[in-house]
């Protein structure tokens, strides 16, 4: 009779054991869930935050653009004419370019092109620095030197005024692939984010620029690209090298499928950039091949295996061959996932 007290006793406990074992088992679930409500409605937030920041900017871009079109239009009706006056003023300077043409001409030379101004105003864009002092950073570098003898270190103090900032998972690199990658990421920053995407990348992309001995001005003419110091070569090696120093998580880069030698080592992806991937930051880096009509490699070709050789231990290496038709349907189509584009 004790006996039976006993185990029924220790039955019930076991039971009162069991229902407080799945109740809290239950109260974690529900802990869990709301945590994961918590995160998506974050996540959603912050998509939102992004979305309106992006409709932000193109708003300006517009307007900036309408802008300029209106003042465009009011100066070509302010300029308006008759048309034999037209033809004698015409010819007025026609004659008075060629007459003092060679007095003025390194004056015209250096107002020929306006990098200040371009600089400055894509610069404002990215709304986060003082854009004079960095325009001012970015003249120390070679202003008065010779355009052969303008180090990459000379842009150190440039790049320390607007350090790039890590973006795991996102950074691209490229290598002879300038207008696949950019005119994909582009239309799908949410993706990916290469050098030129950046402050200093977007606000340089494409000049030209140098000085000259004894002269405080900037030149976009006669800038020699020959010698292995100059000012625009200089640039972009330390750029790459900063932004290949702040890279982590999981690494893209987009190589062609048109050339024979995908992984070039002569390029500054071989040279400056993979020689700066670090694990355990970097966790991986994910080859896209580019192929494109009757091309000449894919991810079999032996020049990538010394990429792979190249890389630090510890990160992992991976290729896939993409059409260029794929890479250009996920950039024009937002619904499709990162993810998924590859």
């Amino acid at each position: 009779m004790e006996q039976e007290k006993q185990e029924k006793q220790e039955e019930q406990e076991e039971q009162e054991k069991q229902e407080k074992q799945e109740e809290q088992e239950e109260q974690e679930k529900q802990e869990k869930q709301e945590e994961q409500e918590k995160q998506e409605e974050q996540q959603e937030q912050e998509d939102q935050q992004e979305q309106q920041e992006q409709e932000k900017q193109e708003k300006q871009e517009k307007q900036e653009e309408q802008e300029e079109q209106e003042k465009q239009e009011k100066q070509e009706k302010q300029e308006e004419t008759p048309r034999p006056w037209k033809r004698i003023l015409s010819a007025i300077t026609v004659l008075i370019i060629v007459t003092i043409g060679g007095v003025l001409g390194p004056i015209l030379q250096t107002n020929e092109s306006d990098p200040k101004s371009t600089f400055l105003s894509r610069c404002k864009k990215f709304n986060q620095y003082d854009c004079q002092k960095l325009w001012d950073a970015f003249q120390q570098a070679y202003v008065n030197k010779d355009p052969c003898k303008v180090p990459v270190e000379a842009y150190d103090p440039l790049i320390a005024a607007a350090p790039f900032k890590p973006q795991c998972n996102k950074m691209m690199f490229w290598s002879k692939t300038k207008v696949v990658v950019h005119g994909f990421t582009a239309k799908r920053k949410d993706c990916f984010v290469t050098l030129e995407d950046t402050l200093l990348g977007y606000s340089l992309n494409g000049l030209t620029w140098c000085g000259k001995k004894g002269s405080n001005d900037t030149f976009t003419t006669g800038c020699p690209r020959t010698c292995e110091n100059n000012p625009v070569d200089s640039f972009w090696i330390r750029a790459s090298a900063a932004y290949a120093d702040v890279a982590c998580g999981d690494v893209t880069a987009m190589l062609s499928g048109s050339t024979t030698t995908p992984f070039d080592p002569t390029s500054t992806f071989a040279k400056v950039e993979v020689t700066r991937f670090k694990a355990p930051k970097v966790r991986s880096l994910n080859v896209v091949m580019v192929i494109q009509k009757n091309a000449k490699s894919n991810c079999k070709n032996a020049s990538l295996q010394k990429l792979k050789n190249a890389l630090h231990k510890g990160i992992t290496y991976s290729c896939k061959d993409v059409p260029e038709s794929r890479i250009q349907e996920c950039g024009s189509k937002p619904q499709i996932a990162c993810r998924t584009c590859w």
